[in-house]
């Protein structure tokens, strides 16, 4: 599941909105919505999540907040290690492997190490 898809699952359920009947609201296939849900479909449209956002009130922060989830929402990922060290594209390799393995508590610390130093904005 992605951040985006499991924020909009969240969303659905705390306002008891039926997968059928957000889908039929957004003019989506209910397969489309389970998708973006569970993270078999890529970051959806601009508009898309416009129209989300107006279908849940969402202003301001809370809309800022999904459209950012959704650019850091993609199911399948690809690295370029092309100019890495063969240190760093072992690494990438390794953690590729690993990642749906780990704990969450490393995954969390993982991520607290790769904010460390980050421009906010670009996160």
């Amino acid at each position: 599941m992605t951040p985006f898809g499991a924020k909009l699952r969240l969303l659905r359920a705390e306002r008891r909105i039926t997968l059928r009947a957000m889908a039929a609201a957004l003019d989506i296939s209910p397969a489309y919505l389970s998708a973006l849900e569970h993270g078999r479909r890529g970051a959806p449209s601009p508009g898309l999540i416009h129209q989300i956002c107006e279908k849940f009130g969402l202003i301001w922060d809370d809309a800022h907040d999904l459209a950012d989830l959704a650019r850091v929402s993609k199911p399948k990922l690809r690295l370029d290690s092309a100019g890495l060290t063969p240190e760093q594209t072992a690494l990438a390799n390794r953690f590729a492997r690993r990642l749906r393995h780990l704990p969450p508590a490393t995954v969390a610390a993982i991520d607290t190490l790769l904010r460390e130093g980050e421009d906010p904005i670009v996160s």
